[in-house]
């Protein structure tokens, strides 16, 4: 007799919120994740919600160098699919501090809102993390600058 077991690999899960705790505005991410400003490196989070925007996780997909980071949506939406979320916010940061968006991050953007659709997951915003010379928490979110359509 053959026996089939299933086999489920997990992301590494960075953190797990508090239940009930809202994403309503993008200034909510940026204070959750605002431990990345003081990353050397660049990283690449998924924050999972459910249908009323209910934070389910918190995922790091990858970790780049000081200036780049490999982001590719399998990996994304691995997390979120793992995560049963309906919807993510992604985030990033920008060890220099300046959250102004590359080229590359404004590609990568379009990239996994268009694979959203067809997993039909919903990619909220996406945000970028960084800090100013006192390092104070500052954010740019690429949604509310109309830079991307979501």
């Amino acid at each position: 007799m053959v026996s089939y077991t299933t086999c489920m690999i997990q992301m590494p899960l960075l953190v797990r919120e508090p239940k009930g705790k809202k994403a309503v505005h993008p200034s909510d991410i940026a204070e959750l994740c605002k431990d990345m400003m003081d990353f050397a490196v660049e990283s690449f989070h998924v924050i999972s919600v459910n249908p009323k925007n209910v934070i389910i996780d918190r995922v790091s997909v990858s970790m780049g160098l000081v200036d780049s980071c490999l982001v590719h949506p399998r990996e994304v939406f691995r997390a979120a699919i793992i995560a049963n979320a309906s919807s993510v916010f992604l985030v990033h940061n920008h060890p220099s501090g300046d959250c102004t968006p590359s080229s590359e991050d404004l590609k990568i953007t379009r990239q996994l809102i268009e694979s959203g659709k067809i997993l039909n997951i919903n990619v909220i915003d996406h945000l970028i993390i960084g800090h100013d010379d006192d390092w104070a928490l500052k954010f740019f979110s690429i949604r509310e600058s109309g830079c991307c359509t979501f």
